[in-house]
């Protein structure tokens, strides 16, 4: 059993988006509704952020250094080293009560980002959505209360994506080329004692890693939906892994929990780290230069 760390006791709404920046050695991840990205040095600890201003419900690493971040109805380009933000979608059509949630850079360099409906309870009114450096927007499915767990297969072949409200997590045959999706599929359909699926992260074996905020778990799947590991987390609400220099990195959620869960878990909405469990899959860079 892997047992896991606090390493920033950022006590965000909803820290999401761990993401490996392995050129400058740090882990970033977002608190969407803190509207900020958070870096995490790995050899220093110096922590540092930068703010928005809208949510920032995901985001993803640029061929030139800049991020790729997806706002409310929008994308944008930013450049951490200089704070320059620059439009790169017009907004996405979408109703007044969703916002983009999970998004990944895919092996084909665009950024696949998804959306989700605000109400309560939710409905299926999100999309997936393809975008590409010269801000065009393809709609790729639709029909989801709540887009999240985009990955893809080390060889880049396969997409995976749930719909955490629905709890299942699907995937398609893709062509690192282009794009191109085919042979959709349901992976697996879970429960909320199996741990509803959350954002994911893939390792070099092909195994598909999930996480669980209503178990208070990280799950292992095999490709063809097998549960090969589940490792249990220390706080209640875990929303996303990724592998990083060694270790497997895990955000977390405070949001809608109660006085006496936030009593008992003061932590919750940091982010989390336990020894790797597996080698971490590499991750797309936006195709922008």
């Amino acid at each position: 059993m892997s047992t896991f760390e606090l390493v920033w006791d950022c006590r965000s709404g909803v820290s999401e988006c761990p993401t490996w920046d392995e050129a400058n050695r740090r882990v970033l991840f977002c608190d969407i509704g803190g509207k900020r990205i958070n870096a995490l040095s790995l050899d220093t600890g110096a922590r540092a952020g930068w703010d928005f201003p809208e949510v920032v419900g995901s985001f993803g690493l640029c061929e030139s250094g800049r991020f790729v971040v997806a706002q409310r109805h929008h994308a944008v380009l930013f450049d951490p080293r200089t704070g320059a933000t620059t439009p790169l979608t017009a907004k996405i059509d979408e109703p007044a009560t969703n916002r983009l949630n999970d998004g990944k850079v895919g092996p084909d360099g665009a950024f696949w980002v998804g959306s989700m409906d605000e109400n309560s309870p939710r409905q299926p009114l999100g999309a997936l959505y393809r975008v590409t450096a010269d801000g065009r927007i393809e709609k790729r499915s639709s029909g989801y209360a709540v887009s999240n767990g985009l990955a893809w297969s080390p060889d880049g072949r396969i997409m995976y994506h749930s719909d955490s409200t629905s709890a299942v997590v699907e995937a398609w045959d893709f062509d690192p080329a282009t794009g191109a999706t085919s042979n959709h599929r349901e992976i697996v359909r879970l429960t909320n004692e199996d741990g509803r699926p959350d954002g994911a992260a893939m390792d070099t074996d092909g195994n598909y890693w999930s996480a669980g905020p209503s178990a208070g778990c990280v799950n292992c799947f095999s490709p063809d939906g097998k549960l090969l590991q589940k490792l249990a987390f220390p706080v209640p609400g875990p929303t996303m892994p990724c592998f990083a220099d060694g270790f497997m990195y895990v955000t977390s959620l405070r949001e809608g929990k109660s006085a006496a869960v936030l009593e008992q878990f003061p932590t919750l909405g940091g982010l989390f780290r336990c020894p790797a469990p597996a080698v971490g899959a590499a991750v797309g860079l936006f195709r922008d230069v």
